[in-house]
């Protein structure tokens, strides 16, 4: 219920079931109103409930991350940089995002910034072709969610290399047109990723099934069933 009051927006309502349930709330049920928080820009309650996880999942790295991007989306990057402090000083270690993707039998695997594939030179070719047909149709990266210290070129160029781009590129790559690309990861997706393959399954006519950590998504025609509610 949490879940489905925070994804409609209702956000207070969700906050005010948390306290009113007759058992200690765990982590998991502040999680879902964080992604809410996320999802609809509300940052002062983010904050809140980002800083109530730390203190009840200490140990998880996603919390840590979550605070400090919902910080950093406020414009107070003071604040995000000691999130991610805290998170280093506790020897708390971040989840790599990993991508996969099956071809003829094979298992593929892509990290952001992945140059160990054989076809590493093709796969970056594809990327930088696809990167023009998406600023053609008025893309701008979300750069003002990276929590880094680097310049926004820099930036740019980190969130155009992230796991699931490069997948889907390959996939681009070994697929004939119209064929559906399916790719599985082991994160939350990300707003930017989001947005770019809705893109992609629009300017290539294709289909691409993505199974995150928490649930499918399903592009198509520029549009994702998730109805941009993750």
């Amino acid at each position: 219920m949490v879940d489905l009051l925070g994804l409609s927006g209702f956000l207070k309502e969700a906050k005010k079931m948390i306290e009113n349930m007759p058992v200690k709330p765990n982590a998991v049920v502040w999680g879902a109103l964080l992604n809410a928080c996320r999802m609809h820009g509300d940052v002062e309650l983010g904050k809140q409930i980002g800083k109530i996880l730390i203190e009840e999942d200490p140990d998880h790295g996603g919390r840590y991350i979550h605070l400090a991007t919902i910080h950093a989306a406020a414009g107070d990057w003071d604040q995000a940089v000691e999130a991610r402090r805290q998170m280093r000083e506790r020897g708390i270690l971040k989840l790599h995002g990993c991508i996969a993707i099956s071809l003829n039998g094979v298992v593929h695997e892509f990290l952001a910034g992945d140059q160990s594939h054989p076809q590493t030179a093709e796969i970056y070719h594809m990327l930088d072709s696809t990167a023009e047909r998406l600023e053609k149709e008025g893309y701008k990266p979300a750069l003002h969610k990276l929590v880094l210290d680097l310049d926004d070129e820099a930036k740019e160029m980190t969130i155009n290399q992230h796991s699931e781009k490069l997948a889907i590129a390959f996939g681009l790559l070994r697929t004939k047109p119209g064929t559906t690309i399916r790719i599985v990861k082991n994160l939350r997706e990300c707003e930017d990723c989001h947005t770019v393959t809705k893109l992609i399954s629009k300017i290539y006519g294709r289909d691409i099934v993505v199974r995150d950590r928490t649930r499918f998504h399903h592009f198509k025609d520029g549009e994702c069933t998730c109805g941009d509610k993750w």
